[in-house]
C-alpha cells in the first residue's frame, strides 16, 4: 500500500495550493479518503473527508468554504484544493484511509 502526497509549498496568506495524493495497493474506489494536518507543536487534526464515490464531502469548520476535497477513482488519486490560505493552515498535510497514511507534504503560509 502506498499513499504519496505532493503539491505542498510556501505561499502568502490568501494564496492557494492544490495537494494531490497518489495511491496504490488497495481498492481505492471502495475506500473513503481523508486529509489531516499537523501544525508545529500541535496534535494531528482531521481536515476533510470524501466517501468512496465522491458524492459526499466533509470539512473541518475552519476550512469550510476555503478547501475542496475531490477524487478521481480512475486515477486512484485524491485532491485537496486550498484557497484563501491562512497562517494557521500551516502544517504537514497527510492523506489517509482508516488504515493507511502517507508521509505528508509541508504547507507553509506566511
Amino acid at each position: 500500500v502506498q499513499l504519496v502526497e505532493s503539491g505542498g509549498g510556501s505561499v502568502q496568506p490568501g494564496g492557494s495550493l492544490r495537494l494531490s495524493c497518489a495511491t496504490s495497493g488497495f481498492r481505492f474506489n471502495h475506500t473513503a479518503m481523508s486529509w489531516a494536518r499537523q501544525a508545529p507543536g500541535k496534535e494531528l487534526e482531521w481536515v476533510s473527508g470524501i466517501n468512496s464515490g465522491g458524492g459526499s464531502t466533509y470539512y473541518l469548520d475552519s476550512v469550510k468554504g476555503r478547501f475542496t476535497i475531490s477524487r478521481e477513482n480512475d486515477k486512484n488519486r485524491v485532491y485537496l484544493q486550498m484557497d484563501n490560505l491562512r497562517v494557521e493552515d500551516t502544517g504537514v498535510y497527510y492523506c489517509a484511509t482508516t488504515r493507511y497514511w502517507g508521509q505528508g507534504t509541508q504547507v507553509t503560509v506566511s
